[in-house]
This record gives C-alpha cells, sequence and structure tokens, in this order.
C-alpha cells in the first residue's frame, strides 16, 4: 500500500497571507529566522492578521541557517511555557524546518532527538497545536513536505527528519515574500528545486501522482529560473510555484542520493544545501543512469532538448544543469568552490560513510556502496566523468 500526503489547505497567490486572519485559536507562536522577514514588513504583518483573528501571539526569533539540535529544543521550551494552539514559521527552509522539530518535542517533551531521527518515528502530532508554514525562498518546499533537516553540530551530521506526522496543516505560498530575495539565494534555492523535481522523478517511491507534479516543476524551472534570477518578478511568482509543486512531489516520492551527500558535506564543508545540491546533480545523474536513464531521457524530451537516443538524451540533460550552473555563477566542482584538498581527504572517507547512512539514500534508483561513495566524491572535487 502507498501512500500521498499534502497539506489539507495550500493557499497561494498576491495576497495569500491574509488567509491568516481567518484562522481560529487562542495562541499562535512565531517561527523566524534572521532580520528579513521584519525589515521588510512581513513579521508584523502575520502579528496584524492573527490578531485581527483574535489570536495572541509571541516570537521565535533568530533560528540560524542549518538550524541545530540546541535551538531546536530551546524553542520546544519556549513552546511548551506558551501552550500555542497554532505554531506559525515564516522565513527560509531553516526557520520552518525549525520549527517542524519544536512542533515534535512540544508536543512530546518525553521524547529525545535520538527517538526521531530514523525515518518514520515521529509520535502523532496535533494534539496540541496545528502548523502554519509560510515560505520566503523558492527552493526548500519544506511548507509542503513531511521533511525537517536538523544538523547536530557536534558529531557534524545533518538529520533529515521523515515523516507524514511533520507535514504543515497549511501552507501559504504568497510570491511577495519571494520578490526579496538577493540573486545569489535565487540562484541556490532555484537549483535545490530543480534537484528536488529532477531526484522525485526517479526515486524508488514515485508514482502516477508524484510524476506530474515533478514533470510540471522542471518544465517551470527551465523556463523561469534565470529570469528569476535576474529579478524578473513574473518568474519570481512562477519560481514559487514551481518550488511547491516539487516539494509535494518529493515528499512523497522521495529523494536520492544528491541530497544524501548534500546533507552530509553541509555540516562539515560548509557548503549552502542548493549550492551543494547544483554541484552535485549531474554527478549523480551520470551515476544513476544506469539504473534509471529512461528516466532521465523522458525529462529530456519533456524539454525538448536535444539526442537521437537515450545516451545523447542524457548527455543534454546533464548538459543543461551545467549551463544553468554556469549563468548564475555556480561553481562546477567542489575544489572549485574552495574546498582545500587536506581537508577533502581527510574527511571524504567519514562524509561518505555518513551519506550512505542518510535517509535519502534508501530512495535512490540505483543502489550504491560506500567505495563507490567515496569515488563519487572524488569525481565531484576533482570534476572527473563518473564511469563506474
Amino acid at each position: 500500500m502507498n501512500r500521498f500526503t499534502l497539506p489539507r489547505d495550500i493557499y497561494f497567490g498576491e495576497g495569500s497571507m491574509e488567509v491568516l486572519k481567518t484562522l481560529k485559536g487562542k495562541k499562535a507562536i512565531i517561527v523566524t529566522g534572521g532580520s528579513s522577514m521584519q525589515k521588510f514588513g512581513f513579521l508584523d504583518k502575520v502579528e496584524s492578521y492573527l490578531k485581527e483573528a483574535g489570536i495572541e501571539t509571541k516570537r521565535i526569533e533568530g533560528v540560524e541557517p542549518d538550524p541545530s539540535v540546541e535551538t531546536v529544543m530551546k524553542g520546544a521550551e519556549t513552546m511548551r511555557s506558551f501552550e500555542p494552539d497554532l505554531i506559525v514559521a515564516i522565513g527560509g527552509g531553516s526557520p520552518i524546518d525549525a520549527a517542524k522539530a519544536m512542533w515534535i518535542f512540544y508536543e512530546h517533551p518525553e521524547t529525545t532527538f535520538d527517538d526521531v531521527k530514523d525515518p518514520f518515528t515521529v509520535p502523532e502530532l496535533r494534539n496540541k497545536a496545528r502548523f502554519v508554514a509560510i515560505p520566503s525562498t523558492s527552493g526548500t518546499a519544506t511548507e509542503v513536505t513531511a521533511f525537517s533537516v536538523i544538523t547536530d553540530y557536534k558529531l557534524g551530521i545533518k538529520y533529515p527528519l521523515a515523516d507524514f506526522n511533520l507535514t504543515p496543516d497549511i501552507a501559504i505560498v504568497d510570491p511577495s515574500l519571494a520578490e526579496t530575495m538577493p540573486k545569489v539565494l535565487t540562484s541556490y534555492t532555484g537549483m535545490d528545486a530543480l534537484t528536488h523535481a529532477i531526484e522525485a522523478y526517479v526515486a524508488s517511491l514515485r508514482s502516477a501522482f508524484s510524476d506530474p507534479l515533478a514533470m510540471q516543476s522542471i518544465t517551470m524551472i527551465k523556463k523561469y529560473l534565470f529570469n528569476s534570477y535576474n529579478g524578473d518578478k513574473y518568474a519570481r511568482e512562477e519560481m514559487h510555484i514551481a518550488q511547491c509543486l516539487a516539494g509535494m512531489a518529493f515528499s512523497n516520492a522521495l529523494l536520492g542520493i544528491t541530497h544524501s551527500m548534500a546533507h552530509k558535506t553541509g555540516a562539515v564543508f560548509h557548503v549552502p544545501h542548493g549550492c551543494a545540491n547544483a554541484i552535485y546533480l549531474p554527478y549523480v545523474i551520470q551515476f544513476n543512469k544506469k539504473a534509471c536513464g529512461d528516466r532521465y531521457a523522458e525529462i529530456a524530451r519533456n524539454l525538448a532538448l536535444e539526442g537521437n537516443n537515450e545516451e545523447e538524451l542524457i548527455a543534454s540533460l546533464i548538459n543543461m544543469i551545467k549551463a544553468m550552473n554556469e549563468s548564475m555563477g555556480i561553481p562546477k566542482t567542489l575544489k572549485e568552490y574552495g574546498i582545500k584538498e587536506e581537508d577533502f581527504k581527510d574527511n571524504v572517507k567519514r562524509v561518505s560513510t555518513n551519506a550512505i547512512l542518510d535517509a535519502c539514500t534508501g530512495s535512490n534508483p540505483r543502489e550504491i556502496s560506500e567505495e563507490e561513495m567515496e569515488k563519487l566524491f572524488t569525481c565531484i572535487y576533482y570534476g572527473n566523468e563518473v564511469n563506474f
């Protein structure tokens, strides 16, 4: 038996944040990251709309990029003290992911992080609060997914918590928030979304429900990402929708080793998640094509890329991704990114071991050994072809 889960409601389009005025509840805790949501007035809007609904609010601010276990536990403690019946997370992937994890420990204070770090081990939620997610970036799609990525800095590991319990109740996909993104963030989050969609299209749990969402997302990202990167307002709006479609696809079809590798190198080499995905994706396609070449070729055909056979179509898809990266100044290799060779060699074995254990590896279309993972990382570091 398979399952396909989405938020109960997705509100989208200009002004969709106003739905907050209609919510029912007594107390809402608002979780956010840095100062941008305050700077552009969105945080004040959220509070104003909730106040109009007769809901008391409290903030948890300053969630860092790649949120830590400590941040999550501290936030859960604040929630237990305030006792909200609504959790509203606004900002990029980090504050929304952190708020999801806080939700677990707010409702289940007896639970430890070790209890939930494996897939589908989160206890039942919604006993105390419902969850509302409002993304400000066009990439992570955490507003519609069953995932939350939390970093244990003591161990140097990112853990993708995965459970349908974590899927938000309400997603508000308002493009006005995405219009504030700087260019570099637009490129990284956009390529993160493309990776979500492509990995979902070839993942082991793909289905007739997830395939159309993934393919439509890929089509829109190819069409709109570069213009969005250059600040075009309409393209920004379309990318905000495209990344959400990708999220709905991968939350159900799951992902693959591009994400496994990005999770584990993010904590060690501090490569931004979307940038890491953008660098790794062409190499992973080269590795995976032995298992799902027909699926990659189908993507290429849908995008009207050149190729008379499967191999040529896959090569065109890889070249397209490389060209997209180059057009937005994304490095081709980990060496070009700036990772020192000595640091890479000192850590590659440990990172490879951890990537194999990542939750996303199990849904990759081709099985991979620890030795192969290390070889793949080495190809990515130096820019070598993947031919094994």
